[in-house]
């Protein structure tokens, strides 16, 4: 059975639906599977399982050398930033000053003309044909003012590389304080703390899985992304979050080491997600595309984050 002519025409000066289908015109969507997920026991920065883990006060965790290195490189952006903010302000300023100065000059020029008017100068009075720094001659030389030079200097024409109008770019002032890499707030290195899990160290957990598998050190749960765990910033231990809620408040103190602790001590952990719709977890990304006029190419917009 022969196909439909509008798909196998081909020389149109537009894009049919057809072949807008076929190139991936409009929305892509596909729904995130569980390798897109990052586990509870993974870095935020490099999704690998943790290596010495920190944790900020809002509960993401990181490995400590990847957050130091997250934090330094913050630093050195800053003095960079600064560095060309100082250099920006120091070009205004000499551009003030010269603006100034030019200013000052035009306004002598002026009161130079109305007193002595618009009589050229020569320096050799007895050769009346001599050239002047402009290059004219006699009665035809004119005088440039500094006006007319800050105009030939500043003039705008766009057929004319060397005068061709530049777009001023502006240096921001960089922010002075580093912050969080995954939940954007403030953050400093000191009110980073690290977080102990507990391993399952039994038989029947080595004899299953290659993987390290956490336990809770209260009920002995099976630490994953179901549950929502809670870590103690004095101490660093991370629990389940009913035995928190359950012991903690009423014994004051860390049941593994038995430090004290208050309830404001208490920090939830962020997880990625369980791959259920009902944990209230988005799991469908989006990627539109659109296509470039006349090129046939496909210009892809970044995906937004849902």
């Amino acid at each position: 059975m022969p196909q439909r002519h509008s798909k196998n025409n081909n020389d149109l000066a537009f894009f049919t639906y057809d072949e807008k289908r076929k190139l991936g015109y409009g929305t892509q969507r596909e729904r995130l599977g569980k390798d897109s997920i990052k586990p509870f026991d993974a870095c935020g920065l490099c999704l690998k399982p943790f290596i010495d883990p920190m944790c900020c006060q809002k509960g993401h965790a990181f490995c400590k050398e990847c957050i130091l290195e997250c934090l330094l490189a913050q630093k050195k952006d800053m003095q960079r930033r600064q560095a060309a903010l100082a250099t920006q302000q120091k070009h205004e300023k000499e551009e003030e000053e010269e603006r100034l100065a030019l200013q000052k000059a035009r306004e002598l020029d002026e009161f130079d003309q109305q007193n002595h008017g618009a009589v050229p100068q020569y320096t050799d009075k007895n050769s009346f044909y001599s050239k002047d720094k402009n290059g004219f001659h006699g009665a035809n030389s004119v005088k440039a003012t500094s006006f007319e030079e800050e105009a030939l200097r500043t003039m705008k024409a766009f057929w004319l590389p060397s005068a061709t109008p530049e777009a001023p770019v502006k240096v921001e002032a960089p922010s002075t304080s580093t912050v969080c890499p995954e939940g954007n707030e403030k953050i400093k290195l000191k009110s980073l703390f690290p977080i102990h899990l507990t391993e399952d160290k039994s038989e029947r957990s080595k004899s299953n899985s290659i993987d390290r598998t956490y336990i809770c050190p209260s009920c002995k749960v099976t630490l994953t992304n179901t549950l929502s765990l809670v870590a103690l910033n004095t101490c660093g231990h991370v629990f389940c979050k009913k035995c928190a809620d359950k012991f903690l408040p009423a014994d004051k103190s860390c049941l593994v080491c038995s430090r004290p602790c208050k309830e404001r001590n208490l920090v939830p952990l962020e997880k990625g997600g369980t791959g259920f719709a009902g944990h209230d977890d988005k799991l469908e990304a989006k990627d539109f595309k659109h296509l470039g006029s006349g090129s046939g190419l496909g210009l892809v917009r970044p995906p937004t984050k849902t």
